[in-house]
């Protein structure tokens, strides 16, 4: 070993402590690594879970990337005597040159501790929203919707967010606590409708949908107000009356699955479409322009006032006696 390390310093210029510390390097991340690889095989053969697989992936290659950060700073750093003072002053050098790389770290803590949201869940972080697929120590990845796409689905391109911006965006999270949102569906009639009937119906079609849903709903809002204050009067499906200008507007209101939104929608008019097809007396309306013109109008007719001629007096001259 002696013999070696002397042929390397000669040649290449290392110095025998250097050799050292390198080889201790490099077994060390051999050593974790083979660690980590032995894990994830004994999870895989024991669990076909997706999630379970994942999280443990994650986990083993946090912990291994942080004990081999602690051993190999004591192996490079012997000076420091006490593990306090490198990790003062190695996080000292960090805060000075990665400002924003500790800022996103700071934020992967945040999140693995406070769990503004997990992987699977669907949120919005600013302008941008999505499903969380992975959860990274400086960033997080989503699976993107909406942007061009409409009704919240997948337009399948994948965003890395950094960590970093929990701190400074508000977080919607379309899973976490209560998992139903709010849909509302607008159907505009013609004025010349029969509004009252057609809106028996659509009650009939949106409590057909939703009667699971809000039973549902119901058990999960208890759930959630063992942690949250959410208080919701009334969870059935209900219809707001209002008018446009184009006619009378009925908006559907009722709780569905952040993901099932865009499928819900499409059951619910088409048997709308099918419904009011059978009635003569109920029609869709959409935007129209009236102009009105006195021409075109049929105008009262005048009475016809006849004057009677006026009778003048004829005075014949008498002739003079």
């Amino acid at each position: 070993m002696g013999t070696l390390t002397k042929i390397i310093e000669s040649s290449l210029g290392i110095p025998a402590h250097i050799q050292v510390n390198l080889f201790a390097t490099i077994l060390v991340v051999l050593l974790l690594w083979l660690i980590r690889l032995t894990i994830i095989k004994i999870v895989n053969k024991r669990t076909e879970d997706v999630r379970t697989r994942y999280i443990w992936r994650k986990t083993t290659t946090y912990v291994v990337a942080v004990v081999g950060i602690l051993i190999i700073g004591r192996i490079w750093f012997i000076g420091f005597q006490t593990l306090t003072t490198f990790i003062g002053i190695f996080s000292a050098g960090l805060a000075i040159a990665l400002k924003d790389a500790i800022s996103n770290f700071a934020g992967w803590i945040y999140i693995s501790w406070r769990r503004p949201f997990i992987v699977g869940d669907r949120i919005q972080i600013g302008d941008f929203a999505g499903d969380v697929i992975d959860i990274n120590m400086f960033d997080f990845t989503l699976l993107e919707i909406g942007n061009w796409v409409k009704a919240d689905q997948s337009t399948g391109r994948m965003l890395h967010i950094p960590n970093g911006k929990v701190f400074v965006e508000p977080v919607a999270n379309y899973s976490q606590g209560f998992p139903f949102i709010w849909n509302e569906i607008p159907v505009l009639l013609s004025y010349e409708s029969n509004w009252r009937k057609a809106k028996e119906i659509l009650y009939e079609i949106i409590e057909q949908h939703t009667m699971k849903l809000s039973q549902k709903a119901e058990q999960k809002i208890r759930e959630a107000s063992e942690k949250f204050l959410i208080y919701y009067k009334k969870l059935s499906p209900i219809i707001y009356t209002t008018t446009q200008a184009s006619g009378i507007l009925l908006t559907l209101r009722y709780l569905c699955p952040p993901r099932e939104r865009r499928g819900s929608e499409d059951a619910i008019w088409r048997e709308i479409l099918s419904r009011f097809a059978e009635h003569d007396d109920i029609e869709l309306a959409y935007p129209t322009t009236r102009i009105y013109s006195r021409l075109l109008e049929k105008q009262p007719a005048k009475q016809q006032f006849e004057e009677s001629p006026q009778s003048e007096d004829s005075s014949e001259d008498k002739p003079a006696k």
